[in-house]
């Protein structure tokens, strides 16, 4: 689709992948961009990429990517139109939404009153209550350490923790016994408070062999909204999901029509518009499905939805939030292929997916048909304590889920991120376990824990071993071609990359 641009500059509020994937698709559109970025970002690529850049203070995110008056100030100063929050940091923040438009800027997303409504977890499920939308069993309001015992033996023991304003896995814990109880409520308190600002909880029944699956909805400002179908999400690590793929093995016609039609009718309570997404749980015995919460923003894996519907959904969030309508009908939308979206962390899954730290020495991304790499890193990119440790986002398509698992694991082995330990072989490993391949529906949330649990890395060859391998291989005499020479019959590898005078380092 061809039009003149809906904004002629946009201050983008985030950083690393998402900063440039926002980018990308603005340069494409003819928009330009202006960036943020903290003392610790000065030489980030996302910097690099943009057309005007502006510092905004010290590495913590409370002095820079969280500081409202800053971001404004910046997109004031440098003649923005709108400001784009990405996901995570502001994105789901409605006094910075209301901040935004106070400016007279737009701010790209829903209302502040729709972020309101579904970013306070309690007061989400008390509205998906008043709209019939299926809701786990649970109780909001909780204050005191008895009002949560009291509540968890109504339901019934396991159940979860979890930070009541915000999402992403932060401030979730299970509970399984009264024992447990104060150490959850205490823990979920500081993620939260330190993650939201907010330290309320709510507790929900745990459902063990659970699927999470989400919808991704869309709607206009002119009161048009639609699903763009399913995300299976439940391959999680930490509740924090790690492979996403579409079309979700779990799901038939009738309850893919169920979930979107209930996934819209969420939406439609608060009167949506932008890019958002509903997630539910479902119970693979009972098929019975449940709203889990709602994100009032771009999630990190909205690239797997583009590929099997085909549509651009940043331009889409751009066009809206000018004013444009969505011209798609739910009748007109459909899915095609699969897709299935990994994510890269700077982590060691061997010691508690503990985040890694230093400067990323080499990076090579994987290329070819069909493979998509969204990240916000080059060779000599710093990785940070500060921020979240995703470093980027592999992403693959084909005509079905075998084709496109294979085309992933091929993908993964040209991967290469030297400096930091990262997630790429613990990856592998999940992506080649066969009931991850053989589409047995056993993938649940709890799944990665159940079955890796002391997961270590393949075991490889010693330092020392392969310097003498590289040494060996350099004695050794060469055959010589040249007539009347005297040669000597050695048998070497002719394919050797210690023969290679190419650009190959060990």
């Amino acid at each position: 689709m061809i039009d003149s641009p809906p904004f002629n500059k946009i201050l983008i509020a985030n950083r690393g992948e998402i900063a440039i994937r926002i980018m990308r698709a603005c340069r494409e559109m003819g928009i330009r961009t202006v960036a943020v970025y903290s003392e610790a970002d000065a030489s980030a690529q996302h910097v690099r990429m943009a057309d005007e850049v502006v510092t905004i203070g010290a590495p913590a995110p409370n002095e820079s990517y969280l500081n409202i008056n800053k971001i404004i100030s910046a997109a004031i100063q440098t003649g923005a139109q709108a400001i784009h929050p990405g996901y995570g940091f502001l994105s789901e923040n409605a006094g910075f939404a209301e901040a935004v438009s106070a400016a007279g800027l737009t701010f790209i997303g829903p209302s502040a009153a729709a972020i309101r409504a579904m970013g306070d977890k309690e007061q989400s499920k008390l509205s998906m209550k008043t709209a019939a939308v299926p809701t786990i069993p649970g109780t909001e309001g909780l204050s005191a350490y008895n009002e949560f015992l009291a509540a968890a033996e109504s339901v019934g023991y396991p159940v979860l923790i979890k930070a009541a304003a915000g999402g992403g896995g932060k401030g979730v814990r299970i509970v399984r016994s009264a024992a447990e109880m104060k150490e959850a409520i205490e823990g979920g308190r500081r993620e939260s408070i330190n993650s939201f600002g907010n330290d309320r909880l709510l507790l929900e029944k745990y459902i063990e062999q659970a699927h999470h699956i989400e919808f991704q909805i869309f709607g206009d400002e002119h009161g048009h909204l639609v699903h763009l179908f399913e995300r299976e999400c439940s391959v999680q690590r930490r509740h924090q999901k790690i492979i996403e793929e579409t079309p979700s093995l779990l799901l038939d016609n009738d309850l893919r029509t169920r979930m979107g039609t209930a996934a819209v009718a969420a939406a439609q309570a608060v009167g949506y518009s932008n890019a958002g997404t509903v997630e539910f749980i479902v119970d693979p015995s009972t098929r019975a499905f449940y709203f889990l919460e709602m994100n009032t923003r771009l999630q990190v894996e909205h690239p797997i939805t583009e590929l099997v519907v085909g549509l651009d959904l940043v331009h889409w969030q751009l066009r809206v939030a000018a004013g444009q309508p969505f011209p798609y009908t739910q009748a007109g939308l459909s899915q095609r292929g699969h897709a299935i979206e990994c994510r890269l962390y700077a982590e060691d899954p061997a010691n508690g997916f503990l985040p890694s730290t230093g400067q990323l020495l080499q990076v090579v991304e994987p290329v070819g048909p069909g493979v998509r790499f969204d990240s916000g890193i080059t060779t000599g990119s710093q990785v940070s304590h500060h921020y979240d440790p995703l470093l980027a986002k592999l992403i693959v398509y084909d005509e079905d889920r075998p084709s496109a698992l294979q085309r992933m694991q091929s993908a993964l082995r040209e991967v290469v991120l030297h400096g930091v330990t990262t997630n790429v072989d613990f990856l592998q490993t999940i992506l080649a376990h066969p009931e991850f391949q053989n589409e047995s529906g056993a993938v649940t949330t709890s799944w990665v824990e159940r079955t890796f649990a002391g997961w270590n890395p393949p075991s490889s060859p010693p330092i020392e071993a392969l310097i003498a391998a590289a040494l060996a291989e350099n004695s050794l005499p060469v055959e010589s071609n040249r007539p009347g020479s005297a040669a000597r019959e050695v048998k070497t590898d002719p394919y050797s990359p210690w023969k290679v005078p190419g650009g190959f380092r060990s």
